[in-house]
């Protein structure tokens, strides 16, 4: 019996995105939930117990994204307090900590194997870095365990999305190019019952695939895969990654399967927005994205700085409206549509952003051409950076 359960009442309404699957969900009728707020967010055993060499001997040093306008609009002075959100491989935070001096990082992140990493940078920095292990909807209630209160930190960095540690190691089960099981669970194993993408794909009906994929990858042939899913299980479940994207493509043409281009104009694999799709739900990343926000918002001071960077329309569009200042209460999605975007459909919609935030430059922020050549997985890296009024 698969243990399903997906998003708890306080979180952000992004359930009305694929109302099927969230009516998939709740036939489903988990257990998971109980386990889920009784267990610890801190460090425990088998938190964080991963060898950091492990992660990184065999890689590429880590290179963190657009680092030089992270560091310009955080502008962080010495001694400073600063909340990084997604401390990842660690690369904007070791900068931090290499150029501002006696500086002190609060570094969060809900994958244990990143928290490993945090530790090991800890005891290179004594009492300069303090790891923590948790999501961002759990981020209030650990730090004020930790006596941090609110409107204390001088600069909050929010890194959303995947981290390339994730997806270069295929028993994640992030990559499609990569062949490893099914998983794409960022908190890895600390909550076993956490149903994975294989229990997605193997476990909701066509409708709700099919509202998944259009919700949470803008796929527009999502009926079309969900379906070659659903026919693909009967034969013998989907547990691997490069099962599924092998399942997508034979939906396809063979002609269309590398069709897509990226934004370096390099082929793509059709699969892509399938596996994004379920990353997203599996995680929850657009409640915890509006969660971190909101964190980031009660825990800044005033004339604190926030910087965001995200990697995908659905995450950047939220943060512009949630600066902006956008009641998101009652937003069913965040689809490219052209009447979501037009000012006559917003304007009875809430808007004090003015009050909280104060954009340190009108546009977004992208990463310039070298830095995409150094780093491709930058490229559709957007930066967000605001002040906190």
């Amino acid at each position: 019996m698969i243990m399903i359960f997906h998003m708890t009442v306080r979180s952000y309404p992004m359930r009305k995105t694929h109302l099927a699957a969230w009516r998939a969900w709740r036939r489903l009728r988990p257990r998971f939930y109980s386990s889920f707020v009784g267990a610890s967010s801190g460090p425990g055993p088998g938190d964080g117990s991963e060898d950091p060499s492990a992660v990184s001997a065999e890689k590429p040093p880590h290179t963190p994204v657009m680092l030089k306008e992270v560091l310009q609009y955080l502008d962080i002075q010495p001694a400073q307090v600063v909340l990084d959100m997604t401390f990842g491989g660690g690369g904007h935070t070791k900068a931090i900590l290499s150029t501002v001096p006696e500086v002190t990082v609060l570094a969060l992140d809900r994958d244990p194997t990143a928290i490993s990493l945090a530790q090991q940078l800890a005891k290179e920095h004594f009492g300069r870095v303090k790891p923590i292990l948790g999501r961002f909807s759990e981020l209030e209630d650990l730090l004020s365990n930790m006596d941090v209160k609110p409107g204390s930190i001088d600069a909050v960095l929010l890194d959303a999305g995947c981290s390339s540690m994730q997806m270069d190691e295929a028993e994640r089960g992030f990559s499609l190019s990569k062949d490893g099981p099914l998983d794409m669970r960022m908190d890895g194993d600390r909550y076993p019952d956490m149903p994975c993408a294989a229990d997605v794909v193997n476990t909701l009906d066509q409708q709700a695939l099919a509202s998944i994929l259009t919700a949470y990858g803008e796929e527009r042939h999502a009926r079309k895969i969900a379906s070659a899913i659903v026919e693909a299980r009967r034969v013998s479940p989907i547990t691997r990654t490069q099962q599924l994207a092998s399942v997508v493509a034979g939906s396809f043409p063979p002609a269309v399967v590398y069709a897509r281009k990226d934004r370096l104009n390099r082929p793509a694999h059709v699969a892509t927005k399938t596996f994004q799709a379920l990353r997203i739900f599996v995680n929850d990343e657009l409640n915890e994205l509006h969660a971190g926000l909101c964190a980031a918002q009660m825990l800044l001071k005033p004339s604190g700085r926030l910087c965001v960077i995200t990697f995908h329309s659905l995450e950047d569009r939220l943060v512009k409206r949630f600066l902006r200042g956008d009641d998101l209460s009652n937003l069913d999605h965040f689809s490219q549509r052209k009447q979501g975007t037009k000012k006559e459909n917003l304007s009875h919609e809430k808007r004090d952003g003015s009050v909280c935030w104060l954009p340190l430059r009108r546009k977004v922020i992208t990463p310039e051409k070298d830095d995409v050549k150094e780093n491709p997985r930058g490229r559709s890296s957007k930066l967000r950076a605001a002040l906190r009024r």
